[in-house]
């Protein structure tokens, strides 16, 4: 049986942890990617949608935890890859 992760509580403890600590111990199935947008977004643009679209764009980004914009973009950069 593999070992849960410990709480971390500080930014020094946790680079402590991923510096020593074997990770293929833990178990981490329960791990989804994420991603972290740092870019600045200056540029906006406006697009007419369907409702059922739009509607159907908005469950897919609730259940994936996120923002309807958030997911559009996301979409489209993974388009672009």
């Amino acid at each position: 049986m593999k070992k849960s992760l410990p709480k971390l509580t500080s930014d020094a403890a946790a680079e402590t942890f991923v510096a020593d600590a074997d990770l293929t111990q833990f178990d981490l199935s329960a791990f989804k990617p994420h991603s972290f947008e740092f870019a600045p977004k200056s540029k906006q643009i406006n697009m007419r949608f369907p409702e059922a679209l739009l509607d159907a764009v908005k469950a897919r980004a609730a259940a994936q935890g996120m923002t309807y914009q958030r997911f559009i973009r996301q979409v489209l950069e993974s388009a672009l890859r």
